[in-house]
This record gives structure tokens, sequence and C-alpha cells, in this order.
């Protein structure tokens, strides 16, 4: 027995190194090393690739319907921000012909007013006039002869003065006529702009939703975002210009330098597509470039873009490029005055460069939108955006405030209205925005 329990034994214990050198066996080690079977080793191993293949394009599919969903939800909420700033806009626009027809009308009330009361006394004579001759009887001819001169006599001067007299009182009718009607289209046009401002506020309160759904979004950490307005802050007391300004937070802020870091490559990767794509390709997205709204980067460079953009605000242009300011200089931007509240938009597609306080500019915004341009925007009492986001053309940035808060643009023109200024600059110099308007738009406003 002792020799077959030690045979046993050495069995098992030959059976478990044989296990040992199979467990550890290395994970490179051919099908062969390994006692198998050549061709069920090849299958055994394309079986591993295929099913890596297979993760590898699950994840990939994955990834990619993420990147979908984040770029479809972010193209929704820019089109209803869109959609939103430029129904404040036309709802701004609507209220301020309201409100000019009401002038008119009211001046017009006034106007006939004065009229009436300058002729009360014509009033008065005619009233009297009408009166006594609807009481007072003709005179018997036959029965009283001696009658008849007065009669005569009263007929001539009746006659002499019923023109005039007739005359008179169609006047009278006709600016009684024209106060009534005056009366009822106020109280019409004052009932559409209670529509119009329940209207505006209703979609502003659906723009401030979307602004700041659309701030939640970004991902930003507070902490990282007060620190760069800080830092912005610190850079904007130390600036002597707005190209100091901008010069300091292209170099100093990390969220001012990655916006020009972005706007530098897209600079460079639009010239390399410029040159690949052929004329047709080229015409086919200037017809329609901002069209896509979950876009990264501007739809086209800012140089042809003229003719193209939507003024910042519905208002009217209170001074131009190049008029004379009242420093003795001429103005190197536009100032448009503005609604109390109104909705300020990006005119371009850029990177938010600065935002916040800046010398007697109030609240200032610099985008930049590419190629060396910049667009500066002046005079808001708040601004909705944080440095190194892009914004959309179109695309709320900001709020006028009331008027109440002076801007050296608002005090320089004397206006008791909110101002919003605007300047273009290229390369470190100011230049003309006129060339960049569309016209129709253009036309609006000043209209």
């Amino acid at each position: 027995m002792l020799p077959g329990s030690l045979s046993t034994r050495r069995i098992a214990f030959i059976a478990a190194l044989a296990g040992v050198a199979l467990i550890v066996a290395p994970a490179d080690a051919q099908p062969t090393e390994l006692g198998l079977d050549p061709v069920e080793g090849k299958k055994l191993e394309l079986r591993g690739v295929e099913d890596t293949i297979s993760a590898s394009a699950e994840q990939r599919a994955k990834i990619k319907a993420e990147i979908e969903t984040i770029r479809q939800d972010r193209a929704r909420l820019n089109a209803a921000l869109l959609d939103a700033s430029a129904k404040v806009s036309e709802a701004d626009g609507r209220m301020a012909k309201i409100e000019a027809r009401l002038d008119r009308l009211t001046g017009s009330e006034e106007a006939i007013r004065r009229s009436l009361e300058g002729r009360r006394n014509v009033v008065a004579e005619v009233l009297a006039v009408l009166q006594r001759m609807g009481h007072r009887t003709p005179p018997a001819l036959l029965v009283q002869p001696e009658d008849v001169l007065k009669a005569i006599r009263a007929s001539m001067t009746l006659g002499a003065v019923l023109p005039e007299l007739r005359a008179e009182t169609e006047a009278l009718a006709s600016d009684l006529k024209d106060l009534v009607d005056l009366r009822a289209s106020i109280a019409a046009e004052k009932d559409k702009l209670a529509r119009e401002q329940q209207g505006l506020q209703d979609e502003r309160a659906r723009l401030a939703a979307l602004v700041d759904t659309r701030q939640k979004t970004l991902g930003e950490a507070q902490s990282a975002l007060d620190a760069e307005q800080k830092r912005a802050a610190e850079l904007a007391s130390q600036a002597t210009s707005l190209k100091d300004l901008i010069a300091k937070m292209e170099r100093e802020s990390a969220a001012a330098r990655k916006a020009a870091d972005e706007a530098r490559k897209y600079d460079e990767d639009r010239k390399k597509q410029a040159a690949l794509e052929s004329e047709e390709q080229q015409a086919k997205i200037d017809a329609s470039p901002f069209k896509d709204p979950a876009r990264l980067a501007p739809a086209i460079p800012f140089a042809k873009a003229r003719g193209r953009l939507p003024l910042p605000a519905s208002g009217e242009i209170v001074k131009t490029y190049g008029a004379s300011d009242a420093f003795g200089s001429s103005e190197k931007g536009i100032s448009i005055g503005v609604r109390p509240r109104a909705t300020v938009v990006s005119p371009a597609d850029g990177w938010v460069l600065y935002a916040g306080p800046y010398r007697t500019y109030g609240q200032l915004l610099i985008v930049n939108a590419g190629d060396g341009y910049y667009i500066v925007l002046a005079g808001m009492d708040r601004i909705n955006v944080a440095v190194g986001q892009f914004v959309l053309s179109g695309e709320p940035i900001g709020v006028m405030g009331d008027g109440a808060t002076r801007t050296a643009s608002a005090v320089a023109i004397g206006a008791s209205q909110p101002i919003l200024y605007v300047e273009f600059r290229k390369d470190g110099s100011p230049v003309d925005p006129a060339p960049w308007w569309s016209k129709p738009d253009l036309k609006k406003v000043r209209g």
C-alpha cells in the first residue's frame, strides 16, 4: 500500500506542477506552446481581436452619440437664444414706432386744442348766431311792411357774413372731428402699446432664463471664473487705453489668451481650408454663413462679413464714426440711443476677450472676431457672457440700463436715454463700422 500511495502522491504533485505552468504562462505565449491545436488557437486569437474591435467601435459610437447630443443641445439652446433676442429686438422696434406715433398724435391733438382755444370767441359767435336763427321767426312782410327794410338790410348783412360764417363753421367741425378721431387713435395705440409691453416683458423673461441656462451649461468652475474676473479687473485698472487693455488681457489673462489662441488657430485653419475649397463651395458657404447655431468658430472671416452684421441694439444712431466729439477730436465709433433695459446682442461671431467695468465706458465688452479685428461695446448695465466664451452673431450678451447711470458717451452727447457705444478695431486702430452693417437693419434702426 505504501508504494501505491507514494505513486499516487507523485502523480498528483506532477499534475499540480502542470496546472501551475498553465496558469503562469505568459500572455503572449503562442497556442502551440500551451499545447493547443494551432487552428483552434488562431480562431481564439481572432475572436479576441474581433471582440476588441467591436468594443472599440461601440465605445466610439457611444462617444460620438454623446458629442452629438451635446452638439444638438447647444444648437437648440443657441437657436432659442437667437430667436428670443430677435423677438425682443422686434418688440423694442414696434414699441418705439408706437411711441413715435403716440407722440405725433398727441402733438396733433394739442395743436387742435390750441387752435380751438384761440378761436373761442369765433366759436361763441357762431353758436350765438345759430341759436338766434333757430329761435327767431322771420317778420310777416304783408302785415308789417315797415319791417321790409329791416329784413332786407338783415338779409344783406347775413348774406355778406354767411360765407365767412360757413367757412368758420366747416373749419371748426373739421377740427372737432379730427380731435375725436385723434383721441380714438390715441386710445387704440395705448392699448397696442400695453399689449406690446406685456409681450416684451414675457420675451425678456424667457430670454433671461435661456441666458442663465447657457451660462450654467458652460461648466466652468465658479472659483476659476471668479479668479479670471478678478484678474481682468486688475488688468483693466492698469491699462491706459483700449489698445493697452487688449494687449494686457491677451498676454496676462489665461482665458483671454486661450480665446486669442483659438482665434489665431481659426484664422490659420480657415486659410488652409479656403485653399482646398472650390469657388462653388466658398460661394455656398458665403451665401448662408450663419445657418449653423452649433458652430464653435466664426462662420466666415470677419472681412467677408461686410453688409451682413446686425446692429447690436434697436434704436437711433445719434453719433456716427468720424463725427466731431466734445473734446476737439473725432468719434472712433458710433453711439446708438436705445430704450431702457434694451437687449444687446453680439454683432459678429467671436471670442470674449474682456467683460467688465472700464473707466468711463461703464460695462465694457471686447469681442475678438479673428484676423486682427476686435469689437468694442460699452455703456451696458449688465454683461451676460464671460471671458473666453465663444458668442454667435445675434446672440444676447448684455442688457442696457435705464439711463440713470451716465457714461462718457452719454454725457458727451447730452442724452438722457441709455447710449450704447460701438467701436470696431483692426490691429489696434479704430475703423469705420458702417460697411459691416446689414442695410435693412441699419435703415430699420435709423427709421
